[in-house]
């Protein structure tokens, strides 16, 4: 039985263009800066984000923490919404390898909001740390997969300018926030100092995200990225399906979606759970679970035994993401599923 990963749009295999692409990539050492492959990623990136230059990284975790390296001095204090990637799913790198203070910021379904930013920003005090840097995100992972607009985010820019504040824009789904708010991802980045996007979740690629920014910021943060192991050498391998993503996978995104609504919906009519299926905006949909079904683990453990697979999100709560190598005809499969399980 072949199984539906409706885990995480990280599943995704990489398409045969991209292995075709891997295979016939022109590389070199990246290091001393001579694969052109990597080279042709970065100027690509840089143009489609509306920034000046591009740096390949591992992961959206590096990339991210490459960035508050690059930003920030130690002891510095990092604004970011209290359910955020970067604070949430980072093992802590913000602090323990970068040496900053998180100070969280309660957000509208991980949306930070002017009066939110301005209500967590303390005054200048000889006990507190310098705030240095606002983190958002978008799309928000733990906000259900939710959309910040270019004008959401200019109203916080703005306050944050006023306050002094960098800002770096955690933007692993940027892809997903510009279809849905149908705008250039160039529009989200505006403003932004900083913006990292991930190549390998709803893009397909089998590695790598991208840091984007000056020229000055880049050049700083290439050497970070030395500093916490990610200069790579024919790194053109990798960069090459980064390519056929960035040209072959941004549009068909609208699929995702369509199906993470289709999913939402069918869920919304099973009794026992819970979702607003209005709410669903990319490929994310999470839904609570009735008291009467017992705890998510017992739930999804029973999930899988049927042939689907999908995370825990709390101890009551389940997330599905959808992506390219499933369907609607897995998504249909996977509600029927659930409704024979609850019912």
């Amino acid at each position: 039985m072949d199984l539906i990963d409706l885990r995480s749009d990280t599943v995704t295999k990489p398409t045969s263009e991209m292995l075709a692409a891997m295979a016939a990539a022109e590389v070199g050492d990246d290091v001393f800066g001579e694969d052109p492959t990597v080279k042709k990623l970065e100027e690509t990136a840089a143009r489609i984000m509306g920034k000046e230059a591009c740096l390949l990284v591992t992961s959206g975790t590096m990339g991210n923490l490459v960035a508050v390296l690059t930003h920030t001095k130690k002891g510095e204090e990092v604004l970011l919404e209290s359910e955020s990637h970067i604070y949430y799913y980072e093992v802590g790198g913000l602090s323990a390898l970068a040496g900053a203070m998180p100070r969280l910021v309660q957000g509208q379904r991980g949306r930070i909001t002017p009066q939110g930013l301005a209500d967590a920003v303390r005054p200048g005090n000889i006990h507190f740390p310098s705030p240095s840097l606002l983190c958002l995100e978008n799309t928000h992972n733990r906000g259900g997969g939710t959309v910040s607009t270019p004008s959401e985010m200019h109203e916080v820019i703005a306050l944050a300018r006023q306050l002094g504040l960098r800002i770096h824009l955690d933007g692993a789904r940027i892809f997903n926030a510009a279809l849905a708010a149908g705008v250039r991802v160039s529009a989200l980045a505006e403003g932004c100092d900083s913006v990292m996007f991930c190549l390998s979740k709803g893009l397909g690629a089998p590695v790598g995200s991208l840091l984007a920014g000056s020229r000055e910021f880049i050049n700083s943060a290439r050497k970070w990225r030395k500093m916490v192991g990610g200069g790579m050498r024919q790194s053109g391998v990798i960069a090459a399906a980064g390519l056929v993503a960035l040209e072959t996978m941004t549009e068909r995104l609208a699929e995702d979606h369509a199906n993470a609504k289709f999913l939402a919906a069918g869920l919304a009519n099973i009794p026992k759970l819970t979702l607003d299926a209005d709410l669903v905006q990319t490929n994310i949909v999470v839904v609570e679970l009735g008291q009467e079904l017992g705890g998510a683990d017992d739930f999804l453990t029973r999930l899988k035994a049927e042939g689907v697979l999908a995370t825990n999100f709390g101890p009551h709560s389940v997330r599905f993401v959808t992506h390219k190598d499933v369907n609607r005809q897995g998504v249909d499969y996977a509600l029927q599923v659930i409704a024979r399980m609850v019912r």
